[in-house]
């Protein structure tokens, strides 16, 4: 498994931490969004996956313990996968899970053959790759996918660093479906949108959800 100064830095106690802090069920995660949003992660998905099969392959490159993928399910897929390169994650994944199936993997080397899944997806993962590695990570996720490319990360129009927890060298924004589509250039872009903060303190930070398709 490829190892770089970022999965080596989530697969250590930081990794440990994030993962007991943001461990939440489907309700929790809806209240955290709505919180930062205005809007509950559900109803966003539901905006961009309203008109796909449910019974389609799934993956999550960095599903941590799974609390999107539990979202997915409880939307109606079925058929869902998650790697996760944190051991730890992986292992309370497991125990959390019915009918999910989540490994220990990297989305720089995804254990997948090519087209194997249907729908290719990341949350708040790109965002701690390095920007050396985006074309990699997009070009990973392109193999994987036979249709869709989804995602959820931090925006910005230009990559762009931003101290994470007092540690540099661990989050950017940028603009990730332009990426993406510059890495898969089989892909193309079917929906875009920006979520702006609204929490005070926050305010002036924007997410994007975005879903590919195969051309």
């Amino acid at each position: 498994m490829t190892n770089t100064e970022q999965t080596s830095f989530w697969q250590g106690q930081f990794g440990k931490d994030y993962t007991e802090r943001n461990t939440a069920d489907v309700e929790g995660v809806n209240e955290r969004y709505r919180a930062l949003y205005g809007m509950g992660r559900t109803e966003m998905n539901e905006q961009f996956l309203a008109g796909i099969d449910r019974s389609l392959r799934v993956l999550e490159i960095g599903c941590n313990i799974g609390n999107q993928l539990l979202i997915l399910q409880k939307m109606g897929f079925t058929r869902l996968t998650g790697i996760e390169i944190q051991r730890y994650a992986v292992e309370k994944a497991k125990r959390r899970l019915q009918d999910i199936d989540v490994i220990q993997g990297s989305g720089l080397e995804i254990p997948f053959r090519d087209g194997w899944f249907d729908l290719v997806y990341t949350s708040g993962v790109l965002i701690h790759v390095a920007p050396e590695h985006h074309a990699r990570i997009a070009a990973e996720m392109a193999r994987c996918s036979g249709r869709f490319i989804w995602g959820f990360e931090y925006f910005a129009e230009t990559t762009t660093e931003v101290n994470y927890r007092g540690h540099q060298g661990f989050l950017w924004k940028a603009d990730f479906p332009r990426i993406i589509s510059s890495a898969a250039p089989g892909f193309h872009l079917v929906k875009k949108q920006l979520y702006p903060y609204i929490t005070e303190g926050e305010k002036g930070n924007v997410d994007c959800m975005y879903l590919l398709e195969k051309a």
